[in-house]
């Protein structure tokens, strides 16, 4: 993964001069790259649920986030994408210089109000662009079993656009565990759930329904009932 991530990122800056679609379509090898590399090495697969409920447009979509695995395959399942992250990253040699090229909504955590007004702002404009926009709304990589609130960013840009919700969970903190080396070897189960109309819902009721979606199918679909793993 270090090494093709050093490949993808010099080559990459390369292309800074294309269209946005292009440079988009050819970093992604990299996620195509290993996630087969995953498949080979540790023998990790996947198995999709809910292709039926993949956006017709640009939509907001919300994921369960337990492992490094769904920041690689999210983008390899949904249309063109923009990610939420800290600004921090794109400082990051090479890694940070390709992820830039993304057009991602880069904020910085401390702003307070005016990191959540850089989110809308820019939020908007991806989305009249025709552009997801992914959300991690625990805000941090949470291991199986652990609960935390969900923070409320995501929720307010659905608020203030009225783009849908696609709700995203999945169990791949039973595979490759957060801040963890080894990976355990089976099928890891994703599963897209309905868009949520937003037209009538506020900040706090987005929220809620969108969290009461991804953990009920987080049990239903995990290997131990979502229990903490030992």
């Amino acid at each position: 993964m270090i090494l093709a991530t050093l490949f993808f990122a010099v080559t990459s800056l390369l292309l800074f001069f294309l269209p946005h679609r292009i440079r988009y379509q050819y970093i992604i090898l990299w996620n195509r790259f290993n996630i087969w590399w995953l498949a080979i090495t540790c023998n990790i697969h996947h198995e999709i649920q809910g292709l039926e409920n993949m956006p017709d447009g640009p939509a907001i979509i919300f994921s369960k986030h337990q492992s490094t695995w769904e920041t690689m395959t999210l983008p390899l399942i949904f249309p063109p994408q923009v990610w939420i992250l800290k600004r921090e990253l794109l400082w990051v040699p090479f890694f940070g210089w390709g992820l830039a090229l993304l057009k991602p909504i880069a904020i910085d955590r401390k702003a307070g109000r005016n990191a959540i007004k850089q989110i809308i702002e820019q939020g908007r404009a991806r989305l009249k662009e025709g552009l997801c926009i992914v959300f991690f709304p625990e805000g941090t990589r949470v291991a199986p079993g652990a609960k935390v609130r969900y923070k409320m960013g995501g929720a307010l840009l659905a608020e203030a656009v009225r783009y849908p919700i696609v709700p995203v969970t999945h169990n791949a903190g039973e595979h490759w565990r957060r801040r963890g080396f080894i990976k355990h070897p089976g099928t890891i189960k994703l599963r897209i759930g309905p868009p949520i109309d937003t037209t009538d819902l506020d900040a706090a009721q987005i929220n809620q329904i969108t969290q009461e979606w991804i953990e009920t199918n987080l049990v239903d679909i995990s290997e131990n009932g979502n229990q903490p793993l030992s």
